[in-house]
């Protein structure tokens, strides 16, 4: 399935462009087409840490009103 890309520079050490290009010439596919499928399988696998989502997200509504747990069991 092709989707629209938004062309990006990066920079690969020459090992990692060698390597590549022997795997591209062995799947007959191109490097853009490796490399998308490197980011993806990278991105399904990262996973956000909580410690830091919780820390970036800590008294962002400090103007909040929680009801009491007494008010929740109420209603």
């Amino acid at each position: 399935m092709y989707m629209a890309a938004t062309r990006t520079q990066i920079y690969l050490t020459t090992a990692q462009r060698a390597r590549l290009d022997a795997l591209g010439r062995q799947q007959g596919r191109p490097l853009a087409a490796l490399v998308r499928e490197a980011v993806d399988e990278y991105l399904e696998h990262v996973r956000p840490d909580p410690a830091t989502a919780l820390d970036a997200t800590f008294g962002a509504l400090p103007e909040l009103d929680v009801p009491s747990r007494d008010e929740w069991d109420r209603g």
